[in-house]
């Protein structure tokens, strides 16, 4: 599937995951590729501190956009920031600094079970109707609270038949369940845990929220080699003969024992990858393993240019 049909064929993707696959980095390298490909991108990121703004060396982000590469934008969106503007522009900006100068933001955006959600949702769908960007791509809570953070529209619909809440809830809504307006990506790693809880999450959001799931993402995946089936001690002498080194028994060891860990990770990595898509039939995207703590630009476009490569990949017919 092309990279640029790909991206065009939701206006907001949500990108959510477990806590620590790399949920964020994901987010920043979809929007490197999508910017790419001419489209004007604006990452929307929902928790705060998350360290998108470390993927591209840049400071912490705040309510104002800012410009993080020639066509992509980032932002931060916080319920208290989302109410505040919400009251201003409904003409009550004096009840809106009253309660900015009183701290009584956190008790009115939390008055109503899922209100914090539905204020950050709510601007999410303003941003969508105005247009500011091709694509917005929508760095969500970690798995356990995304479900809640998606289903609060239904809640509130529910409970709030009538008035500017139920307006907004259902707005949401018809944002959410249209696939082409919304979708999300799911992330994970190919790990028996996360992907137990991937499985859990795309069927909840599919039965409790409604919203259609894009391609699902596996991160950190280690890449076959094709000299590995060989690499035997003698194989690993040879080699290094060739190169003009001598390596001792012990580095030849080393290297052997570090050759074998390599090639059974890849294996049971391979098998989960495996019973993923019996759980889940999605296509998938597997994203390489980085030998690095340190994710930077430059990691990000490593990044973006296997997201392009997979995604291209994908079958035109089953990518959605």
């Amino acid at each position: 599937m092309d990279l640029e049909r790909f991206c065009a064929s939701s206006r907001v993707v949500i990108v959510a995951g477990k806590g620590g696959v790399g949920k964020t980095t994901v987010t920043a390298a979809l929007a490197t590729a999508a910017a790419r490909t001419g489209m004007s991108v604006l990452i929307v990121e929902v928790e705060g501190k998350s360290g998108l703004a470390a993927c591209f060396d840049r400071p912490s982000l705040t309510y104002e956009e800012t410009e993080l590469r020639p066509g992509l934008r980032a932002r931060t969106l916080t319920p208290d920031d989302a109410l505040l503007e919400y009251l201003d522009d409904h003409g009550m900006r004096r009840i809106s600094r009253r309660l900015s100068r009183s701290g009584a933001l956190d008790v009115v955006a939390t008055a109503v079970p899922g209100m914090r959600d539905i204020l950050v949702l709510g601007k999410v769908k303003q941003l969508e109707r105005a247009g500011v960007a091709d694509l917005i791509v929508l760095d969500a809570p970690a798995a356990g609270h995304a479900v809640n953070f998606l289903v609060s529209a239904r809640g509130l619909v529910d409970a709030v038949k009538v008035g500017p809440i139920n307006k907004q809830a259902t707005d949401v809504l018809e944002l959410l369940h249209d696939a082409a307006r919304c979708q999300v990506v799911l992330v994970t790693l190919p790990e028996e845990t996360p992907v137990n809880e991937l499985v859990d999450t795309a069927y909840a959001i599919e039965d409790r929220a409604g919203v259609a799931l894009g391609p699902i993402v596996v991160n950190g995946c280690v890449t076959a080699r094709s000299a590995e089936a060989g690499h035997t001690r003698e194989a690993i002498e040879a080699d290094a003969a060739v190169a003009g080194h001598t390596i001792s028994p012990a580095e030849v060891d080393a290297l052997a024992r570090a050759t074998a860990f390599r090639t059974d990770l890849r294996e049971r990595q391979v098998a989960q990858c495996e019973r993923l898509a019996r759980k889940l039939p999605l296509p998938q995207v597997r994203l390489p393993f980085l030998f690095t703590a340190d994710v930077g630009p430059a990691e990000i476009d490593i990044l973006a240019d296997a997201l392009a490569a997979g995604i291209g990949a994908l079958d035109p017919v089953g990518a959605r």
